[in-house]
């Protein structure tokens, strides 16, 4: 169930977005919009803009205060845009995503803050599916789990030390940035590439607008219920289209594909974590060109706003190729949106991956 909080600003921000106000006053869109008498939402990246959008239709002014093109998880927050977030009648947000805006809201008063961790279930239900594709190292350590298991059933205390430090190593050989998906619980932020939970958030966005908006909340509803079945045939093309490929193994630049692949029976490789500024370290890079072996894979995947350099370089030493999978976290085309880039995703996962 979505999450409504309220704050208190800073002092310190008051006094100069005070200020910013009284030198641009009923210039912003969240000025225009409560003059014509609009509701007005303020999103802080383009998926949830694009959900506001959809579900605000024409009754609601929707702003996003990531700029087209810009790598959400590095935002900074001016003061007026702070002031933006004051005044706002709603704020769509999604909690662990961006500091800076966690931060601010924490401090601000006025609007309802709708926080999408709450609704989006930031829980990847497969577990790691990635060990598969890692080869014998990793069927070694599997088995030697089991081996663990049964000793541990036969006598709860019949593991040495030795034994202890060898299932630790085997248990932690990868961490939470290395790339794989790990059943993450709450650390993975990108919902929105799992179509099913986006419908969870339009109706989080619908409830949120209709508390704001009560005599709109039919209208709220039923915008929710038309991208729900949108975003039904959308997580129905996907399935169709992946359900029977020779590969099931995509490696990409960061690992923001992991609700993607586990909603669609795929492993993810991430060149880096969920941090797609990190930087892989050498025994990494080996580690994936042994997966590429291993699992047949052809294509190496880049993003859009973030450097492919690497993954180039990677794909040239291994001989395979170079394709670019949109995280959508924003648009770079003004002339797509969010069902469109998913459908080029889909387009080049289908291909990727041999799928029939």
């Amino acid at each position: 169930m979505h999450r409504l909080r309220r704050g208190y600003v800073l002092t310190a921000l008051t006094a100069v977005t005070a200020l910013a106000l009284a030198g641009c006053a009923g210039s912003s869109d969240a000025d225009e919009g409560s003059a014509g008498g609009e509701l007005t939402a303020l999103t802080t990246f383009y998926p949830l803009q694009f959900v506001a959008e959809q579900v605000g239709g024409d009754l609601v002014e929707v702003s996003n205060l990531t700029p087209a093109g810009a790598e959400p998880h590095d935002l900074e927050l001016s003061p007026v845009d702070v002031l933006a977030l004051e005044d706002a009648d709603v704020v769509v947000f999604l909690s662990g995503f961006q500091p800076a805006i966690d931060d601010a809201l924490a401090d601000t008063s006025g609007p309802l803050i709708l926080d999408t961790a709450d609704s989006a279930d930031l829980v990847i239900h497969g577990g790691d599916e990635s060990e598969a594709a890692t080869g014998d190292e990793h069927d070694e350590h599997d088995e030697h789990d089991e081996h663990e298991e049964a000793e541990h059933d036969e006598a709860e205390d019949g593991h040495t030390e030795d034994d202890e430090a060898e299932h630790d190593e085997a248990e932690d050989g990868h961490t939470e940035d290395d790339g794989h998906d790990h059943g993450l619980e709450g650390e993975d932020p990108h919902f929105w590439l799992d179509p099913t939970r986006v419908a969870a958030v339009a109706a989080a966005v619908a409830d949120t607008f209709s508390e704001a908006d009560p005599d709109n909340a039919d209208a709220y509803t039923a915008n929710a219920q038309a991208l729900t079945a949108e975003l039904t045939g959308l997580d129905e093309e996907y399935r169709a289209a992946l359900g029977t490929c020779e590969r099931d193994v995509i490696v990409v630049s960061h690992a923001a594909f992991g609700y993607l692949t586990d909603q669609y029976g795929l492993t993810q490789v991430g060149i880096s974590g969920l941090d797609p500024e990190s930087e892989p370290a050498p025994a990494r890079l080996t580690e994936i060109g042994h997966i590429v072996e291993d699992a047949g894979v052809t294509t190496i995947f880049t993003e859009t706003l973030v450097s492919p350099k690497v993954a180039e370089v990677l794909a040239e030493d291994l001989g395979i190729d170079v394709g670019v999978l949109d995280p959508i976290e924003g648009l770079t085309d003004p002339e797509q949106d969010y069902l469109s880039v998913m459908r080029i995703n889909l387009d080049e996962l289908t291909e990727a991956l041999g799928c029939a």
